[in-house]
């Protein structure tokens, strides 16, 4: 489910996705900004997240990283509904010392109070520049990223989370080019969703 409105960002999560679950299928947020970059526009999408009509499914993905709605879909749903976000933080916590990577310093506060869940979060890392400009352009996004990252590792960051669903693909092109692992969430959330579909 991607809780903002980018049908493109969307299949771009899928693909994604598929890597770990093959039948992944796509939900997109039918109104709302395209990019989620504040908390206002954070509590609208779980509200659209917690409400959606949702065809009969083994299990979801809640791919915005603040993961919104995802309880209460979960507490609506017979099937397991994991948040991006949670995931990455248990993925990243096992490595020990983490840190996040990200674009968007309106949602710091609610990055920061959901991965302080787990031990060894060290902080948020942001970019410079406006997060839909960078979104714009890979390339200056991707250098944008890379330098946050490094930043956290120097911090003392032993693992370091990409945090956005929309900056899925950016996680996926960078996940070479930092000196400690690098986190995707929606993979983090995927690996985590087959295995408790695995475990039944």
């Amino acid at each position: 489910m991607n809780p903002n409105s980018n049908a493109a960002t969307t299949a771009a999560m899928v693909r994604i996705a598929r890597t770990i679950l093959p039948d992944a299928q796509g939900w997109t947020a039918p109104s709302g900004p395209p990019m989620i970059v504040d908390a206002a526009a954070l509590d609208a999408a779980a509200e659209l997240v917690a409400g959606a009509d949702l065809p009969a499914v083994r299990g979801v993905i809640v791919s915005a990283f603040g993961d919104p709605g995802q309880g209460a879909l979960a507490r609506r749903l017979s099937c397991p509904v994991v948040g991006i976000g949670g995931a990455a933080a248990v993925a990243a916590a096992a490595h020990g010392a983490f840190a996040v990577a990200t674009t968007t310093p309106g949602l710091r506060g609610r990055i920061d109070a959901l991965m302080s869940a787990q031990e060894g979060y060290l902080g948020c890392f942001l970019t410079e520049g406006d997060p839909l400009d960078l979104m714009a352009e890979p390339e200056r996004l991707d250098a944008a990223l890379r330098v946050a990252a490094e930043r956290a590792v120097a911090a003392g960051a032993e693992a370091v989370i990409i945090g956005g669903g929309p900056l899925g693909e950016a996680a996926e092109r960078l996940s070479a080019q930092v000196s400690v692992p690098l986190i995707s969430p929606i993979r983090a959330a995927a690996q985590h969703l087959e295995n408790r579909l695995t475990d039944g």
